[in-house]
């Protein structure tokens, strides 16, 4: 039996989206025409409407829509600015439906390899780099991680222009949570929580632990 993405994509919309106070119609449109499930890999994209994270390349995992639409929210996009998006090729293609100029950053390698063409055709430009020094060809109006990481990277923060803003879960323990920061007009930086989250850690981002008796 054929699965009905456009049903299961409207349900994700009303159910995952709606439900959490994501109030955003362009956020609410644009997920509901985005084709999350040409991201999953073969075999997976059944899951690609349900409330979980999918692997879509080894050790990479599009965010459960639910908090990806809430991050987006934060951020809040604006037709026409420019966007970086690190390990997230689900937001790279709803911010290009928005109407945002998006680069999707990806490791080289399969994450690259597989997002270049999951992204082909979509607007979006796929660069291979280093996930832990993006952001070198800023500056940027908006930046956002699908994964999740101790801290935010350096890196990230100063790739940000004025008005920037940078979203992206904060986590060392079972629970993490999502931050927005933003770049003021002075070029302070200021950060505020936005909700609670628990997406997969960023690889070559997970928590170092000591050695313990």
């Amino acid at each position: 039996m054929t699965q009905d993405y456009g049903s299961a994509r409207v349900n994700m919309v009303e159910n995952q989206v709606r439900t959490n106070d994501v109030t955003d119609h362009g956020i609410q449109d644009a997920m509901g025409v985005v084709a999350r499930e040409r991201l999953c890999p073969p075999g997976r994209a059944f899951l690609a409407y349900a409330e979980t994270p999918v692997e879509y390349a080894p050790g990479r995992f599009l965010m459960a829509p639910r908090d990806i639409a809430k991050l987006l929210q934060g951020l809040r996009p604006r037709p026409g600015e420019k966007a970086l998006a690190i390990c997230a090729p689900y937001a790279a293609l709803v911010l290009a439906e928005i109407g945002l100029s998006v680069t999707a950053l990806e490791p080289a390698g399969d994450a690259a390899e597989i997002a270049g063409k999951a992204l082909a055709d979509s607007g979006v430009a796929v660069v291979a780099g280093d996930p832990r020094t993006a952001g070198a060809d800023g500056p940027y109006d908006l930046i956002v991680c699908e994964g999740a990481l101790v801290e935010a990277p350096k890196a990230w923060l100063d790739a940000l222009a004025v008005g920037g803003r940078l979203g992206v879960v904060e986590r060392d323990g079972p629970v993490g949570r999502a931050k927005l920061y933003l770049r003021a007009d002075d070029g302070a930086l200021a950060a505020r929580p936005l909700f609670d989250a628990a997406p997969p850690m960023l690889k070559g981002f997970e928590v170092a632990r000591g050695f313990v008796f």
